[in-house]
């Protein structure tokens, strides 16, 4: 179990995982180190073998009925949560069990921000053809990072992780960077451009270099609302 400490103002993260070393690299690096540093975010990982009681450490079986891959076992998943009902029954309100399903509601930046205010999530990441059905009675949402299928729940549980952080005060440094991030207020983000002003004949738009802050927001905004039209319509209602 990898564990990092905490602080009052901290959210913090129960990962229950086949493959915990698939977790290094993304919550060591960029934003999310430096968060835990500051005590912003904790994370604690937990390998589902581990609360496997047979000596070959079994967490899947073949489903009843017959059919194709393997599911995994409800006994072993639920002894895995138990591990942190203590805390979470004495702060339900404040707490989340997720997991990660191609079922599950599609994530979004108004579920993520939701998710922000809590104070403990646990995340499930599935494997193989799924989980037994019966572990649904031991969550409270499945979430879904889009509609196809990985090898298993870590690098969706990464996304949900990152979107979720990106939310709590003090992870991102300039505040209004999120604020204006796309599906943030619905539409897509408007277009961005730094030095050189041209680059192979292609020029940054007069008004960015005017100064006239009233017509960059107007530019901005006309600018998101065209690019929510010609490519996510779907938005707009």
């Amino acid at each position: 179990m990898l564990k990092t400490g905490l602080s009052k103002r901290s959210v913090e993260f129960d990962l229950l995982t086949l493959f915990p070393e698939m977790f290094q690299g993304p919550l060591s690096e960029s934003l999310l180190k430096k968060a835990q540093s500051k005590g912003l975010l904790s994370f604690n990982v937990f390998n589902i073998r581990d609360f496997a009681t047979d000596k070959h450490k079994t967490v899947d079986d073949t489903p009843y009925g017959g059919g194709s891959g393997m599911v995994m076992k409800v006994d072993v998943i639920v002894r895995a949560l138990g591990k942190t009902a203590e805390k979470l029954n004495s702060r339900k309100a404040e707490k989340r069990i997720i997991l990660m399903s191609p079922r599950g509601a599609k994530l979004t930046q108004q579920k993520a921000q939701e998710l922000a205010k809590l104070k403990q999530l646990t995340i499930i990441c599935g494997h193989y053809e799924g989980v037994d059905e019966r572990v649904l009675d031991y969550i409270d949402e499945e979430i879904s990072i889009g509609d196809y299928v990985l090898t298993g729940g870590e690098l969706p549980a990464m996304v949900l992780i990152d979107a979720i952080a990106r939310y709590i005060p003090g992870v991102v440094k300039e505040a209004d960077s999120v604020t204006h991030d796309s599906f943030h207020n619905g539409l897509l983000d408007y277009p961005s451009y730094t030095k050189p002003p041209e680059f192979e004949g292609k020029k940054v738009p007069e008004v960015l270099l005017s100064g006239n802050h009233k017509e960059i927001e107007k530019w901005r905004g006309e600018q998101s609302l065209k690019l929510t039209k010609e490519r996510r319509p779907d938005l707009l209602g």
